[in-house]
């Protein structure tokens, strides 16, 4: 693959903490009138960026992200909604990588579409990248994301995904869902947890592993320079322990989305003293809803 823009040093030095100051999209009082793009793009720096859907196309509101290498773009999910007439992903993705590769001029560059996980709000847009050339799309079931990262040979891996000088550490994280999958991005320092972390409800399917999955991360974490702990919804209030209704599409009043370390050692120390109980438990920025065994 040639390279004719200036190749990208993403490794050579630790991840700068940027502040993540954002006036994120956050639905509004009437959908009918919401004014809002169908897609927030915000920049982190020049290759690295966070896109969220308007709340008015689909009330879960996730957070995508499109990360550059020298060699190929990763799109981490794709949003809550097929059609792209009203959610129009592919071609705002095709639009900053166009500005990107403007700006760094590439033959031949690819694009890899993975999953945190394979809940239908993260994976509905697919379809509207099945065409697009260069492209790679992994499926998020079990079966297929962990035969591309080499999960179903040795769960406890950290698989690596190389952007061109980018790589992408990749764990399997189950306990939300059997395939989560999180993703470490060096350069940036983000942690990338899906519906495992995140300031909203946290619905556990398998508690054990929920348990040694946010074990893993903590250790994880210990390892390497984490500036921010993004998952992929905002579903809390700024007030302690209050999440906002299910189907709600307006919330004016949401705390930030990037979470800490420290955040996954409330959620540690929330497990210990939840036990055995099934059911909902309000901490102050998240929710724990434990199903049944």
């Amino acid at each position: 693959m040639g390279v004719h823009g200036q190749w990208i040093d993403f490794g050579s030095e630790a991840p700068v903490h940027r502040a993540l100051d954002v006036d994120w999209i956050h639905g509004s009082p009437s959908a009918k009138h919401n004014t809002d793009p169908d897609i927030q793009v915000h920049a982190y720096d020049e290759h690295t960026f966070i896109l969220r859907q308007n709340k008015a196309i689909n009330y879960e509101a996730p957070f995508l992200f499109l990360v550059f290498g020298n060699t190929r773009a990763v799109l981490i999910d794709t949003g809550a909604t097929e059609s792209a007439e009203f959610f129009p992903l592919r071609r705002v993705v095709d639009e900053v990588v166009g500005r990107w590769l403007a700006a760094h001029p590439r033959d031949d560059y690819g694009l890899l579409v993975l999953h945190t996980h394979a809940h239908r709000d993260h994976i509905a847009g697919d379809a509207q990248f099945a065409d697009r050339p260069g492209t790679t799309v992994v499926g998020a079931d079990l079966d297929s994301a962990w035969a591309y990262f080499g999960f179903a040979d040795e769960a406890d891996r950290v698989a690596r995904v190389d952007l061109g000088g980018r790589v992408l550490e990749c764990l399997a994280t189950p306990g939300h869902h059997k395939a989560a999958v999180t993703y470490y991005d060096p350069h940036t320092g983000f942690l990338l947890t899906g519906d495992t972390v995140y300031p909203g409800r946290l619905y556990v399917e398998d508690w054990a592993a929920f348990g040694r999955t946010v074990d893993r991360l903590i250790a994880f974490a210990g390892t390497r320079p984490v500036t921010h702990v993004l998952g992929c919804h905002i579903e809390m209030t700024t007030q302690s322990g209050v999440d906002y209704p299910v189907r709600t599409t307006y919330q004016p009043d949401e705390p930030p989305l990037e979470m800490t370390v420290d955040h996954l050692r409330d959620i540690r120390a929330a497990i210990d003293e939840i036990g055995t109980r099934p059911g909902r438990h309000p901490y102050p920025g998240f929710v724990i809803c434990r199903e049944d065994d």
